[in-house]
């Protein structure tokens, strides 16, 4: 058995019954990202020596069965946005490049504490600004299913990576769908959980009151059992929800008959491609063969989603970037330079990319005084009726479906020219992040050979639900077990 195309799952009882180990396991994905990895990029650094101590540390729990986990032994690979201790932090920027952090993100030390292996750094948009992969001030990543698309961004390496079998789970960041949208374009099965659910302690922020960590892999189970294991209260992190975490993994055999699935109308009009509205209604069909009932819902203001997302998110980036001044950390360009002021403005024309300034540039002018009402409060009043929209259609049915994009994966270059062209690709994963609630994405079908992700949308801390349903399509579907055309 080729040992990349394992799932989470099936990796687990490979481990346990002594058929590999993690060493084993570790080495085939390490020989396998220096085989494939050049063709993708969707790591930025590999941490071999790293990968290797801690699979012979699994691998020592695993012959005593103490402290045994269901990501004990498990190679992942994580977004290069998240801390680790010792380990260069880029976030795919020129002004992090030899950035190296003395501590580590909670979810790193929670998925150590489980006895995961990490194998690198994934790949992505500059500090997560991006729809595509092609904005990381190093390398665009490749979409595993075409090298000429794009993989979805801002988690494009971490997607990638999942679908290529470049690990055995992946742990992205969803800002305004940059889990979400990548899973659609490479066809794996991705996360973005309640606000609050999942620490974000050691996170370098893009949007503070947006940013959500969640995991990737192929099938809902492996979803799930990363989710139960990196969820849960942090007192380091002031968001972070008290409330207790679910065994998620126990509630997915539970049948889905009788439960509602909502349509949203403002999300099936015209603009999406015509496989991808195709994909989403089979499986809608799909839902209803299991015994779900189908009703239209409507969430009247889902067409100022996009618009109340940027404006919030420009606001936000331009504060936490502000950060980034060449005096205490990262890049610092001191060549020339007259006086302190004079080295922040030169390191951060050097270090910045373009899609970056421009966006630090309209949140300080959404900012400014004069604007500040105009623009960001209204916003913020927006914000809170997209919330009640959606707790409003919750209090009719159990779950919301909608695509992850209106389109399949684009070619690489073919946006980059108009920045509200690829802004308008996140039109319908942004809403849920000023909502604030769960959403999962799912692997659906293919158009023209790419793929095709729906996303099942749910109540605050209701991803239970969510893995449910996911996981009850894919027991009678198997778009998730298609792999892409490599070596």
């Amino acid at each position: 058995m080729e040992l990349s195309s394992l799932t989470l799952r099936s990796a687990q009882e490979m481990l346990r019954s002594k058929q590999i180990s993690s060493v084993e396991l570790t080495q085939a994905m390490l020989d396998r990202i220096r085989k494939i990895d050049p063709q993708i990029q969707a790591y930025v650094t590999v941490t071999e020596d790293v990968a290797l101590e801690q699979a012979r540390r699994a691998d020592e729990r695993l012959a005593t069965s103490e402290n045994v986990t269901p990501l004990t032994g498990i190679p992942f690979g994580v977004k290069d946005c998240l801390s680790t201790k010792g380990v260069r932090t880029t976030c795919s920027s020129k002004i992090l490049e030899n950035y190296v952090p003395q501590y580590n993100a909670t979810v790193i030390d929670k998925l150590a504490d489980s006895g995961a292996v990490m194998l690198g750094k994934h790949n992505m948009d500059e500090f997560g600004m991006g729809s595509s992969c092609e904005n990381s001030a190093y390398f665009p990543t490749r979409n595993p299913w075409d090298l000429t698309r794009v993989p979805g961004g801002s988690s494009g390496g971490s997607a990638a990576a999942a679908a290529a079998g470049l690990g055995l789970f992946s742990i992205g960041e969803d800002t305004g769908g940059s889990v979400r949208m990548p899973a659609g374009f490479c066809n794996v099965t991705g996360l973005k959980p309640t606000y609050g659910r999942v620490s974000r302690y050691g996170l370098i922020a893009l949007a503070s009151s947006f940013d959500s960590i969640g995991p990737m892999a192929r099938e809902v189970y492996d979803v799930a059992a990363v989710t139960e294991a990196i969820a849960g209260l942090d007192k380091r992190d002031s968001t972070s929800s008290t409330l207790p975490v679910p065994q998620y993994t126990q509630s997915l055999g539970k049948s889905v008959k009788g439960m509602k699935l909502g349509i949203p109308k403002e999300y099936f009009v015209a603009g999406m491609e015509a496989g991808v509205e195709s994909a989403i209604h089979k499986a809608i069909q799909q839902f209803e063969a299991l015994g779900m009932e189908i009703h239209e819902v409507s969430l009247p203001h889902t067409k100022y989603g996009l618009p109340v997302y940027y404006l919030i998110l420009f606001a936000e980036a331009s504060a936490n970037l502000a950060r980034f001044d060449g005096t205490r950390f990262g890049l610092s360009v001191r060549d020339g330079a007259e006086d302190v002021i004079d080295v922040y403005l030169r390191t951060r024309a050097a270090g910045f990319g373009d899609e970056v300034k421009r966006r630090i540039m309209l949140g300080a002018y959404t900012l400014s005084a004069g604007y500040y009402d105009a623009y960001y409060l209204k916003a913020q009043k927006v914000r809170t009726l997209l919330r009640q929209d959606f707790e409003q259609a919750f209090e009719q049915v159990d779950a919301l479906i909608a695509p992850t994009c209106p389109t399949t994966a684009f070619k690489i270059g073919e946006k980059t020219a108009d920045p509200l062209e690829m802004y308008l690709s996140d039109i319908y994963v942004t809403a849920t992040n000023p909502a604030g609630i769960p959403s999962l994405a799912v692997p659906c079908g293919f158009s023209q050979g790419m793929p095709v992700g729906m996303q099942l949308m749910g109540k605050h801390f209701n991803e239970e639900t969510l893995f449910q349903i996911g996981h009850a399509y894919q027991q009678v579907t198997d778009w998730h077990k298609q792999l892409p055309p490599l070596g």
